[in-house]
């Protein structure tokens, strides 16, 4: 699913043994993107209802900032990463 491929940036070699897998890559950068999301699209619902802001309003901005922040850096460091090319998946990547 890479797009490095097709984009011309991959010379089809095998990354080093000790670089981190594609799965835990995608892992730590959506749990860390998750809390920047979050608070971000809490400060942009301050912004937006001002003095009219609720816990409940609140909360669904913050879950719905995480939920986009996570999921689309996820799939840009699946698309975009070296690690994340086929060959890479298929001798580092633990299958489970």
């Amino acid at each position: 699913m890479a797009l490095r491929r097709f984009l011309g940036f991959s010379d089809g070699e095998l990354m080093r043994s000790d670089a981190k897998p594609c799965s835990r890559l995608m892992r730590q950068t959506a749990g860390i993107f998750s809390v920047g999301g979050a608070l971000g699209f809490w400060v942009l619902c301050r912004l937006h209802y001002g003095p009219r802001i609720t816990i409940p309003r609140s909360l669904r901005w913050a879950a719905c900032g995480a939920i986009t922040a996570s999921s689309s850096t996820a799939l840009l460091v699946r698309l975009f990463s070296p690690e994340c090319e086929p060959q890479n998946i298929a001798a580092f990547d633990k299958k489970k």
